[in-house]
């Protein structure tokens, strides 16, 4: 019997075809870059509208140059997350127009600068305390070099909660909304209460003993009763602006004003 599931060559050559890119690279190309230690995904951008991220914790920081410099020859932006400042001295030695954002742990480089006021949409990243602003900024940044607009409202967390109450018409303006709190990570919930889009909420491991590395806020979050929130890993600002991202600029509202 013959075995359907099988791919014939046309079916290779058609998925060969799809995930090309301007270069005639496909995703199973072996010549995808001049990297050895590292396979860059030089199709992300096409499938995905943003360049392939480079994680930098756990690699050395040759590493990190050598790829960020590598996708910057075929990128208009590439980011770095989670690098330290060891990272930048070697990144600035290949590409010396790198900026480092230290407290969000970020390396940019950008062919073009941007001007954040007049990005897409509008997505409002707050915080409950001073000390989430690392991951704040992180899921901030992130999202402006997406394209969007971001308002930054931070330290209005719920033990003040009149801090929030006084930002109501902004948080009420934006298309979606990350939420960034330690401690016992109320300040979501909060925010779901009071407006009709996304809440997403980022727990982080700011917190004493009992806070358990964030897992304490985690777990409010997940437990909520308020409804319209959607919950990433413990201190993953950048996986927040992400989503965040593809919900304040979707790609099918994009694809369907091109088919107008």
């Amino acid at each position: 019997m013959k075995n359907t599931n099988l791919p014939s060559q046309q079916d290779s050559n058609s998925n060969n075809e799809a995930y090309a890119s301007a270069d005639g690279l496909t995703l199973n190309s072996p010549r995808a870059s001049g990297v050895v230690d590292a396979r860059l995904d030089l199709d992300r951008e096409r499938r995905c509208g943003f360049p392939e991220v480079i994680f930098s914790l756990g690699k050395t920081p040759e590493q990190v140059a050598r790829i960020m410099s590598e996708l910057s020859t075929r990128a208009d932006t590439v980011l770095a997350t989670l690098a330290d400042p060891e990272h930048y001295a070697a990144v600035i030695q290949l590409l010396p127009d790198a900026i480092y954002h230290e407290e969000a742990r970020l390396i940019v480089t950008a062919r073009q600068e941007f001007d954040s006021s007049k990005g897409t949409g509008h997505i409002v990243v707050a915080t409950g305390g001073t000390a989430d602003f690392s991951i704040a900024e992180e899921a901030a940044i992130t999202a402006e070099l997406h394209g969007a607009r971001v308002t930054r409202l931070y330290d209005i967390g719920v033990a003040g909660v009149h801090r929030a109450l006084e930002h109501t018409d902004t948080l009420q303006d934006a298309r979606v909304i990350i939420a960034v709190a330690g401690m016992e990570g109320a300040l979501p919930i909060l925010m779901a209460g009071l407006v009709k889009v996304p809440v997403i909420a980022v727990p982080t491991s700011i917190g004493y003993g009992a806070n358990f590395e964030g897992v304490a806020p985690l777990l409010t979050m997940l437990n909520s009763c308020s409804g319209g929130i959607s919950v990433v890993n413990i201190n993953n600002g950048f996986g927040a602006a992400v989503v965040a991202t593809r919900i304040n600029a979707p790609a099918w509202l994009q694809q369907t004003d091109r088919s107008k």
